[in-house]
């Protein structure tokens, strides 16, 4: 997963926020904040997740994003 600006060697609970990933997205990507909110929250999931003790992590459910919209809309 690649690292934000900043976030090499913070802490747990600071490397990550939603609020540093809408940030990152507002450089690139004008407008759809409700969808960079749900990316960042998704992101932010994801990156904890991954940072629980291998058998703790078997007990959390993922949850996946799914973006729907037509060609040309900025899925990517």
């Amino acid at each position: 997963m690649p690292n934000l600006p900043g976030s090499e060697g913070a802490g747990p609970s600071t490397a990550l926020t939603p609020r540093r990933v809408v940030a990152e997205l507002d450089r690139h990507i004008v407008g759809q904040g409700e969808a960079k909110r749900a990316v960042a929250n998704a992101l932010r999931g994801r990156w904890r997740r991954r940072r629980v003790p291998s058998p703790l992590r078997e007990d959390i459910t993922p949850k996946n994003i799914l973006m729907i919209g037509p060609t040309g809309c900025g899925k990517t």
